[in-house]
């Protein structure tokens, strides 16, 4: 549960957000812009031809009037009916959370969105950022949908814990290298799993990305598209390419942007964002070097080890912040992974670490919490780690053997030394989960999908580079665009090359050059 295993999207209005949380300690905060008004509650349902050939036990959630009303400061909501098991669609139902910013020109259909996770919330994408963030060339065309995937904030959220037991949790210090350590995380998270089961009901065996895929292509039926536009971030491209191999005749216009590899297992994952962790810090140190405020010096090889020196001082004795909270040896180098997702937080980390150094830790802890969505009141905003817990565990098949879990940590912390330990142990996570994985990695070629664009960031530390390479060498029909830059993602926080490129391919059908680099 910690915010490096999260592989979320995080876009640039929500990273102004960030900024706002730590502005108590440091700076000052900025604010979203909202759109215009829209009025009268609309009804949409599948239009002829539009469902195409589905089983008949499903047709009544595909052919399902839904009504969207004013809401959320001026956008329209829906609430749409999915089975909650697709082997058994009589048997209950889910509801699906929808938002969408109506287009301001000729529409030429809806943009569905996802900002990834597993666990994110579309509905708060959209909601937060939905003007700011998505071009106005790309508004003008599209209804920008947002929702949030079964598990998620509004539908049918997995619940576990309170949030005081959060804090508790967040406050705890281990060394999974010792064997007493690890048998208390252990059962710390078999504890934790028995509270998500309780709290949460049989939903939780049914939030895996396939059903998460299904439900997408009743989202398509009912706002009446014949093939689904999508845009998925982060893990939002390992859903979307998940539809495209599900339903390839369906696929209208994709963008996989920080793409995921569908094909790695939960191993392969923590090696090549811990890889893609370091590259960025030391990116960033290269560029903080180049201030006369920087706080730390010499090479980045050397700023980079005395962030590592520091963390070694939490890890061996916690620091008090001035909230009567510790920070954690963890919690710090989740701060510092979370200010690589996006470089609108390195001045935010820069002057967090200077505050750190000279024995204030409040600020790391700031954005620690910022990343666990954590407000100022001490109340967490989503349920994102919850669902990210529960869908993982159905998506990867974990290993939770000690000798081998204590080996993959020895070689992660030799080759990348500030990250490799916080990204070790990721089956513990599923310690004591009470369903089985209904998934296995695995390569998506989705034969028969039309063109899907492939964006990937050159230093994205979440998603490594090399993992967009390989999607859109999997997929039949994958359009490689690559942005030579660093942080998270590429559309919306890149350059007027990527802006460009994405907008003409989604509003004028301009399918960009493969292997495009901007």
């Amino acid at each position: 549960m910690n915010a490096a295993r999260t592989i979320r999207r995080r876009p640039r209005a929500l990273a102004a957000a960030a900024a706002s949380v730590v502005a108590a300690l440091l700076l000052s905060s900025c604010s979203v812009l909202f759109p215009p008004a829209v009025t009268g509650p609309a009804v949409t349902s599948a239009a002829p031809g539009v469902i195409g050939d589905v089983p008949a036990a499903l047709e009544s959630f595909y052919s399902q009037p839904v009504t969207w009303t004013n809401c959320e400061e001026n956008f329209q909501c829906a609430t749409v009916k999915v089975p909650m098991d697709y082997a058994n669609p009589a048997s209950d139902t889910i509801s699906l959370a929808a938002i969408r910013l109506p287009s301001t020109g000729t529409k030429q259909g809806s943009l569905l969105v996802n900002p990834g996770g597993p666990g994110a919330s579309g509905y708060d994408m959209v909601k937060d950022g939905g003007q700011s963030y998505f071009s106005a060339k790309l508004r003008k065309a599209y209804d920008v949908v947002g929702f949030d995937p079964r598990g998620v904030q509004r539908s049918s959220p997995v619940q576990c814990v309170d949030d005081a037991t959060r804090d508790r949790m967040r406050q705890e210090s281990y060394d999974l290298d010792n064997s007493g350590d690890l048998a208390r995380l252990t059962s710390e998270n078999e504890a934790y799993a028995a509270e998500c089961a309780k709290n949460t009901g049989a939903v939780m065996g049914f939030v895996d990305t396939v059903s998460s895929a299904k439900d997408m292509d009743i989202l398509r039926a009912v706002v009446g598209d014949p093939k689904l536009n999508y845009m998925g971030f982060s893990y939002g491209t390992k859903l979307g390419a998940t539809y495209a191999g599900l339903f390839p005749s369906k696929v209208g216009r994709f963008s996989l942007d920080g793409a995921m590899d569908p094909s790695l297992d939960i191993e392969d994952i923590s090696r090549g964002q811990a890889k893609g962790f370091e590259t960025a810090i030391h990116a960033w140190a290269t560029n903080c070097m180049t201030h006369s405020d920087c706080p730390v010096s010499g090479t980045p090889d050397q700023a980079v080890e005395q962030i590592r020196e520091l963390n070694a001082v939490y890890a061996g004795n916690p620091q008090r912040t001035r909230d009567g909270r510790l920070l954690t040896a963890t919690e710090f180098t989740n701060a510092v992974a979370f200010a690589m997702y996006s470089t609108d937080l390195w001045d935010l980390l820069s002057a967090a670490l200077t505050k750190a150094f000279a024995g204030d830790s409040s600020a790391m802890l700031a954005l620690a919490d910022y990343s666990a969505d954590r407000g100022l009141d001490g109340k967490y905003g989503s349920n994102t780690a919850f669902a990210f817990n529960a869908i993982n565990c159905l998506d990867y098949r974990m290993d939770m053997d000690p000798a081998s879990m204590h080996a993959d940590s020895l070689a992660l912390q030799a080759a990348y030394p500030t990250f490799g330990k916080l990204l070790s142990y990721s089956g513990l996570t599923c310690a004591g989960w009470p369903y089985q994985p209904v998934d296995e990695p695995a390569k998506i070629t989705a034969d028969g999908a039309g063109p899907i664009l492939v964006v990937g960031t050159t230093r994205d530390p979440a998603t490594p580079y090399e993992w967009a390479v390989a999607l859109s060498e999997q997929l039949s029909s994958g359009v490689l665009v690559t942005w030579d830059g660093d942080g998270h993602t590429a559309y919306g926080r890149a350059n007027k090359c990527i802006t460009d490129a994405v907008d003409g391919y989604f509003v004028d059908g301009t399918v960009p050059t493969d292997g495009l680099r901007c």
